[in-house]
């Protein structure tokens, strides 16, 4: 399956960065799930093992994973990583969200 959700070549650094301290063949898993103060959250975590239906992006020494169901809800979407004066932090641009909360960690599609 391939998909229309991309990582930047900034968020691919850095993920590959931080799985530098994970155990070896770990993944950034991203998944969509009901809750938050919007509708839906992105939950971001690392695995070792990969599912049937993932969606697999790599690049720049990374790899990401979304499972089939999260993916319906961010096709086109984004992966980034920013820093500016008040921190850095992983931001998804979701084409598909017509609604975030403030704090942009949960949305409505």
């Amino acid at each position: 399956m391939t998909s229309s959700v991309s990582v930047s070549e900034r968020a691919a650094r850095r993920i590959a960065r931080i799985l530098q301290g994970e155990p070896s063949g770990s993944m950034l898993r991203i998944s969509v799930e009901g809750g938050g103060c919007s509708g839906f959250q992105y939950k971001f975590g690392f695995v070792t093992e990969r599912q049937a239906d993932d969606v697999v992006i790599a690049g720049e020494g990374a790899t990401v994973l979304i499972d089939e169901t999260s993916l319906q809800y961010m096709e086109g979407a984004e992966l980034d990583y920013v820093e500016d004066l008040i921190g850095s932090a992983f931001k998804i641009s979701n084409p598909q969200a017509v609604a975030a909360c403030g704090c942009g960690t949960s949305f409505t599609v």
